[in-house]
């Protein structure tokens, strides 16, 4: 890799400082992916969100509402990884998010919303953790009657859990992109297999969809009217929430310009086959009502299409969806916190890489922080999937935000600089993302149930920005990421392969 090195060169309100002659040496990554590599960890990160998480939108708006949302973020979702993969094949740097905006918005906003992409993956891989740990347990419950959770040891699973996943993206990309590929399909299969048995053994009836009681005056459809809609969109994400890091791999794919829009519109198109076949067979097994409060509802949809063990047994392979995406959520926030750091916005023993060519310190770090999210927050007196789950959809969904405002003012400040993929929906399409988005964004601010979430994300940057005013502004680093938005779009770098 190549950077400038500039000896307390300040530019607008950041100071650069000199990095010795190893720095770069040793936070190298290695390029290891093809297109099929790109789908599969993209795939993992997100799959899980068939598996758990996104039947609290039943319960927030009934069925219809959950259906609609889904609709709504789906859009979302398609117009905004357009716009991302334009971003990305014109800046193909590990920064993704932040180098999106630290282009378009300077050092302040690429901070942000690395920030928030920060919270984002750290926080979602928390909350898969957390819905692996009860879905193991019931399984184990299941099978032997023994249950860690009623003995208060539900933390052995996610200490466990987060041990095991460390260690595999510490083996190197190769084996993170090639252990995606497996469980990827895996987890697809499974869901097929769901929706295959839930015909062939005649249990989905499509009428308990809707037998969740409407209050007074509204439909079955709607049963607590139309404006909860609105509160349903947070966990309609969770069907897709993740798929906006494959940028994030931009050094560790061959033909990243090519290849990060490819494999993101393949990743849209199959995440939303698995996403009809969950929302609408999972409830008709189960029934909404029944569904609406369940921590493992793809477990649930197993337990009403076969007898006794042998759901326990099959359900077991359910659970390699939420450990896929404990996968590919590591990954990501791994490549996240490389980033920032190598740049300087976090500290820079966070992107040394080693002989794996890993970022082993960002994906240990990354695991301390969740664990004690976990930890605190269940044994605090709150459930800690769902408040964990709203801090993670609240950093999304900020960083999607600021995400398609950094495309809109590209588009205007840097109009000249080489997109070898343009969005089809070009900045209309942006900004109705960016609407959509803030649009959920409103939503956690008004559910009561996200007050906790959203307490805890204003602590973090009120702490973030303190820290980055008072230090980090002015020990950055001419990563990539940084000589492109320096120079205006006009330096280029090669990573080594």
């Amino acid at each position: 890799m190549t950077a400038s090195t500039v000896s307390g060169s300040s530019i607008g309100s950041v100071t650069y400082v000199e990095t010795d002659k190893d720095y770069f040496k040793k936070r190298q990554l290695k390029r290891t992916a093809g297109a099929f590599g790109l789908w599969a960890i993209g795939i993992a990160a997100v799959v899980s969100g068939d598996f758990s998480g996104w039947n609290g939108g039943i319960a927030q708006a009934g069925w219809g509402g959950m259906l609609v949302a889904a609709l709504v973020v789906y859009l979302m979702y398609v117009l905004m990884l357009n716009s991302i993969s334009e971003m990305a094949s014109a800046m193909p740097h590990t920064g993704g998010a932040y180098s999106f905006a630290r282009a378009a918005m300077g050092p302040w906003g690429g901070f942000f919303t690395g920030l928030a992409e920060t919270v984002e993956y750290v926080m979602t891989a928390a909350t898969i953790v957390y819905f692996s740990s009860a879905y193991a347990d019931a399984i184990l419950s299941d099978l032997t009657g023994y249950s860690l959770d009623d003995h208060g040891l539900r933390w052995i699973w996610w200490l466990g859990l987060y041990v095991i996943f460390v260690v595999v993206n510490w083996l190197g990309a190769e084996t993170s992109f090639r252990f995606a590929e497996v469980v990827s399909i895996a987890a697809l299969a499974i869901v097929a297999l769901f929706g295959i048995g839930a015909f062939v053994t005649g249990k989905a009836d499509f009428s308990t969809l809707l037998n969740i009681t409407p209050t007074d005056g509204n439909s079955a459809f709607l049963p607590f009217g139309p404006g909860a809609i609105f509160y349903a969109m947070p966990f309609a994400m969770w069907l897709f929430l993740g798929i906006e890091q494959l940028p994030l791999a931009a050094e560790e794919v061959r033909e990243p310009e090519k290849n990060i829009p490819k494999s993101s519109r393949l990743c849209i198109f199959t995440l939303g086959l698995s996403a009809l076949i969950i929302v609408f067979l999972n409830p008709a097994v189960v029934g909404s009502e029944a569904l609406a409060g369940s921590d493992e509802p793809l477990l649930d949809g197993y337990r009403a299409i076969l007898p006794g063990n042998l759901a326990a047994v099959l359900s077991a392979f359910a659970l390699i969806g939420l450990l896929a995406s404990i996968q590919g959520i590591m990954f990501a926030y791994g490549r996240n916190l490389y980033s920032l750091s190598r740049a300087g916005y976090y500290p820079a023993f966070l992107s040394l890489t080693g002989k794996k060519k890993t970022p082993y310190w960002g994906l240990i770090v990354g695991a301390i922080i969740g664990f004690a999210a976990l930890f605190i927050i269940a044994y605090g007196g709150s459930g800690a999937g769902s408040v964990v789950l709203n801090i993670a959809v609240w950093g999304a969904v900020l960083a999607y935000l600021l995400q398609m405002v950094s495309y809109v003012l590209l588009k205007r400040n840097m109009p000249d600089i080489k997109r070898p993929f343009t969005s089809r929906f070009g900045v209309p399409g942006a900004v109705i993302a960016g609407l959509l988005a803030f649009c959920i964004f409103v939503a956690v601010l008004l559910n009561p149930d996200y007050r906790l979430a959203v307490y805890t994300m204003v602590a973090i940057y009120i702490l973030a920005t303190i820290f980055f005013a008072v230090y980090g502004r002015k020990h950055l680093v001419l990563s990539p990421e940084e000589e492109f938005a320096a120079s205006g779009g006009k330096a280029e770098y090669k990573t080594e392969d």
